[in-house]
């Protein structure tokens, strides 16, 4: 057979930045069973997923159940819900929780199973669904791109270092710290340190350093001013980009949770988690002070 697919045969696609699905079945006339990818190089995690379905019918009605999760304890015990958006509407909702069902199945050797029913309402769109608000490595670029434009003087950009797969591990500096001519323990610098995005699967966190970078970079804000000047602020926005542009859950490329790698440092397998380490032992030794 070839040629386009029979309207209302659906077409699932997850191979862009970000994006996470590994199988599709149809297990009945309306209802299709989902298998998550699992992390690069590591088949514990599975809980991320992110993918589009087009070729719909107009008022097609379907059942997703998406089988393979890795976690039986999360937010959708507690009524949380996917994610949808589509072509013609670009903002992302939450589906209705009357439709969302968490549940042990015994259909599914007694997995637990996410289970939501949705309604296709226009043809020609592209529906996209996500287990919460992505936020990629592409995004945080033309993000501090933008940043670095309108703010240049409140906002230093520099790259700390480089991942396994050549991405880079940026570093933010807010510091209008006045230095003292002579270091004592009366006048040591105070730092913060923010890392994020260790874990590829927590992108809310990327929303929040968003926020916190736009607030501490306006020039004239009174709060925002004060802070930078008795307080040094080093934000690492993402720490595993790999792992945020493959669509993983918890891990770099090459299957490690880094969140439990910092006693086991290797700049070849870690590299991003060594940099991090390199700058921290450094202020460490430094006369800035780090609460």
């Amino acid at each position: 057979h070839s040629g386009k697919a029979k309207r209302g045969h659906l077409c699932f696609d997850a191979a862009f930045e970000t994006g996470n699905l590994g199988r599709v079945d149809l297990v009945g006339e309306f209802e299709y069973d989902l298998f998550l990818r699992p992390d690069t190089c590591n088949p514990r995690y599975r809980f991320w997923f992110n993918f589009t379905v087009d070729n719909v019918k107009q008022d097609q009605r379907v059942i997703f159940n998406i089988v393979n999760m890795n976690k039986s304890r999360n937010l959708f015990k507690d009524g949380m819900t996917p994610l949808v958006k589509s072509t013609s509407r670009p903002k992302w909702q939450r589906l209705p929780r009357c439709e969302v069902f968490y549940y042990k199945s015994p259909v599914h050797q007694n997995h637990y199973v996410l289970s939501f029913a949705f309604g296709f309402d226009k043809e020609d769109e592209v529906y996209q669904f996500a287990l919460t608000f992505p936020y990629s490595y592409s995004k945080m670029q033309a993000y501090l791109n933008a940043v670095e434009l309108k703010f240049p003087e409140t906002f230093e950009r520099t790259t700390l270092g480089m991942s396994i797969q050549n991405r880079k591990l940026e570093l933010i500096t807010f510091d209008d710290v006045k230095k003292p001519d002579k270091m004592d323990p009366k006048n040591v610098i105070h730092m913060v340190v923010i890392l994020a995005r260790i874990h590829p699967g927590e992108s809310p966190a990327s929303y929040v350093v968003q926020g916190l970078i736009e607030f501490l970079a306006a020039a004239n804000q009174p709060i925002s001013k004060a802070l930078r000047e008795h307080v040094v602020f080093k934000i690492v926005p993402m720490l595993n980009p790999d792992g945020v542009f493959l669509g993983n859950n918890r891990c770099n490329v090459i299957g490690h949770d880094l969140n439990r790698s910092w006693n086991k440092l290797s700049q070849y397998t870690h590299p991003t988690l060594s940099a991090v380490m390199k700058m921290l032992k450094e202020y460490d030794n430094s006369s800035v002070s780090m609460p």
